[in-house]
């Protein structure tokens, strides 16, 4: 890897940058890694140029590339965060001291990795751009991982899969994702990943390529014919997300049927839903299996269309339909979103995601690092839902809410006077599960004073049981206690 990539890469997708700092960067680090080399023997400087690469590769902002290729100099040489600051400045200086933080505390039993899992909790409510070098850190490390003993390539994997993976993924950074995932699958499950790679490379590509032929063949003219300029590609479900899906559902190869699917870029959000009439008069859509995560975007701000029907041959066929600048968020998340609203002309206000407020609330509140980390992996890195009021306005709750827990993202005094819910037009319980896509009603009690302590035995979102419990201490009902161990008066 050479600086003049980088650049190059950089420039790609900032072409108006002055990218003086990012030589100066590299001339600096390479002078305070000389004579430094990585466990495989190869210069040390080289870590750190794929690290600015892979940074440059998912549109990051010239200050987090040039932080990329400083980012291990005070930690493994003699030059320290003071010079990295008067000589590039306190922006770099921050992000590269907010990675050597990430750094230091390396594995050494379960104590030392929950305080690691911690500290990067708290860098990203700080500055998620150091989760970006950090990631890109990694995903270089597990590339030139052959060379450490077999025992810690299976610890950084796990460490990998359980921690970095889920959080890339919450950042939508699908690009860094899949690729920490399938090289951790073929570190600790080797016979898994390559029987399933066989499969996949070997015994269904003809058929596959076949298939697309035919659908394409199809699809094109139809396109032409409507004016729907188009980039047509096909897309494949990675090895590891296969494995977990043959696990989850029980089932052999043969039997997933979204190993793959065609992927749609089109310029506009109209052609979007111009494109989906097209392929919905073409073929029958299964009903099950349609997704607008434009009208309503996923966590992390994934937007598509997905649908799935029976093409030719009667074989189910999924189609993703986006645009570009959608296509783009998909594969680099959260940096390509800052990238398209800093652009000339766009809005370059940028609002964090929900979560990392969470993460800063649920901080405030807990000091123990081991409660923490299990309230933030529990709480909030888990799958979300998308549950609609009778009004049509969407609500963002975790997997497992509950209409309690609806009740109280909707409004307080609604969550204090709840009586009951209506779940899909029928008279639900408010302790009952919700689903993805559920309209629910909640029902009042307006002379309720307060809320029912036992609803804390079923609510799920903080901001519920935080307010049943603030308000339950105005009441004479039963203890707290019965309820909910260790918490006083």
């Amino acid at each position: 890897m050479t600086i003049e990539r980088i650049i190059n890469k950089f420039t790609e997708n900032h072409p108006q940058e002055d990218t003086t700092a990012l030589t100066l960067a590299f001339e600096f680090a390479d002078m305070a890694h000389r004579d430094q080399t990585r466990k495989s023997g190869e210069p040390y400087i080289q870590h750190p140029l794929h690290t600015a690469y892979l940074l440059a590769s998912i549109k990051a902002d010239l200050s987090t590339v040039a932080a990329g290729l400083l980012h291990d100099v005070p930690e493994d040489t003699s030059h320290n965060l003071e010079e990295i600051e008067s000589l590039f400045g306190s922006e770099i200086a921050s992000l590269v001291k907010g990675v050597t933080k990430l750094g230091t505390l390396k594995y050494r039993g379960i104590e030392r990795y929950r305080e690691n899992l911690k500290k990067m909790f708290l860098a990203m409510t700080s500055d998620l751009r150091v989760i970006f070098i950090k990631f890109c850190d990694r995903l270089n490390n597990l590339r030139t991982i052959e060379s450490l003993t077999p025992e810690k390539q299976q610890r950084i994997a796990r460490e990998t899969l359980e921690i970095y993976a889920p959080i890339a993924g919450l950042l939508g950074i699908s690009q860094l994702k899949w690729q920490m995932e399938d090289m951790c699958f073929k570190i600790l499950y080797p016979d898994e990943y390559h029987e399933l790679e066989y499969k996949y490379e070997v015994e269904k590509k003809v058929e596959r390529n076949r298939f697309f032929q035919k659908v394409k063949n199809i699809i094109i003219p139809r396109l032409i014919e409507a004016g729907v300029e188009y980039e047509l590609e096909v897309r494949f479900k990675h090895l590891y997300s296969i494995y977990l899906k043959m696990k989850e559902k029980k089932r052999k190869f043969d039997e997933i049927y979204d190993v793959f699917a065609l992927r749609l870029i089109v310029p506009t959000v109209d052609d979007c839903y111009k494109a989906l009439g097209i392929i919905h008069t073409l073929w029958k859509p299964k009903s099950q299996r349609f997704k607008d995560y434009i009208a309503v975007p996923k966590p992390n701000d994934y937007r598509s269309l997905h649908t799935t029907v029976f093409g030719p041959e009667n074989k189910s066929a999924e189609f993703q339909i986006r645009t570009r600048e959608m296509h783009e968020e998909s594969i680099y998340g959260l940096a390509a979103h800052w990238y398209y609203k800093m652009r000339p002309g766009a809005n370059a206000s940028y609002q964090q995601p929900s979560w990392v407020q969470e993460i800063i609330d649920v901080q405030k509140e807990i000091s123990d690092t081991d409660e923490l980390v299990k309230k933030i992996k529990m709480d909030i890195f888990h799958n979300r839902i998308f549950v609609f009021s009778p009004k049509g306005d969407v609500f963002e709750l975790p997997e497992k809410a509950t209409p309690i827990d609806f009740a109280y993202a909707v409004h307080t005094n609604i969550g204090n006077k709840a009586a009951g819910a209506i779940v899909n037009d029928k008279i639900g319980r408010l302790d009952q599960e919700l689903k993805n896509g559920d309209f629910v009603d909640i029902i009042i009690e307006k002379k309720r004073p307060y809320p029912n302590l036992a609803w804390l035995k079923f609510a799920k979102t903080k901001r519920a049981r935080d307010r049943i419990k603030q308000f339950s201490k105005k009441s004479t009902l039963t203890n707290i206690k019965r309820f909910i161990p260790g918490i006083k008066n």
